[in-house]
């Protein structure tokens, strides 16, 4: 079994979804960022086969509550880009004895302990990248780099073809993983409805979100 690590990049709260402003207020999207985040690492830190996690942020309060669970953090400084934050975050991890790195965003709110262990079981050769999308075939949902620095790190509108690429230029072995409940993050007012009618929650009050929220819907895994 190969040593991986999780790294879950965090945007500040008080910055976060942006393009939901129209829909839900400051406040509102820093919960809705904080809650998934809370997701994330809850899911993580449950996965026996993941060695740490570790979480880079600017933000002092996603730090300490990071800290809360036990996990690793870095504290990410200078000019914000998110590829900058990951490579240094796999050096990080890597001087800990990382065979592999599993990067994992902090939006992705309905991932499961099952997701990570099968992506983590696809990636423990050498020499693999696995990739699972978002419902769009757009971003990339989670990224499991075997070993870390493999290839460089490509997020960013298209980051799913990209990392594809790069992975087949390097000579590595591409699996993507398909997953309903991996699949949807939340960045645009779709997203933001499809998160209230598959959950069952009901939209904040003085949001504008016009979601109908379906109590007692749940999400298949795809196969």
């Amino acid at each position: 079994m190969i040593n991986t690590w999780a790294i879950v990049p965090v945007k500040p709260f008080n910055r976060a979804k942006s393009r939901l402003a129209k829909i839900l207020t400051p406040q509102q999207r820093a919960a809705l960022a904080e809650k998934m985040f809370r997701h994330s690492i809850e899911v993580l830190t449950k996965v026996k086969q993941i060695a740490g996690v570790l979480v880079i942020s600017r933000d002092t309060h996603a730090l300490h509550l990071a800290r809360q669970y036990h996990v690793h953090t870095v504290q990410e400084s200078g000019t914000p880009e998110l590829n900058a934050a990951l490579l240094r975050a796999s050096q990080v991890v890597a001087t800990q004895g990382a065979d592999g790195v599993l990067v994992l965003p902090a939006d992705v709110p309905f991932v499961t302990v099952e997701d990570i262990e099968k992506i983590l079981h696809m990636g423990r050769y050498n020499a693999t990248v696995v990739l699972a999308p978002d419902r769009n075939d757009n971003g990339t949902n989670a990224l499991l780099v075997n070993p870390p620095g493999f290839i460089p790190f490509a997020y960013g509108p298209g980051s799913f073809h990209r990392h594809a690429i790069m992975a087949d230029e390097a000579g590595a072995t591409v699996k993507i993983y398909r997953s309903a409940t991996i699949a949807l993050d939340i960045d645009t007012p779709p997203d933001l409805d499809m998160y209230y009618n598959l959950s069952g929650e009901l939209p904040p009050i003085g949001s504008a979100s016009l979601a109908h929220p379906a109590n007692g819907v749940t999400i298949a895994e795809e196969p």
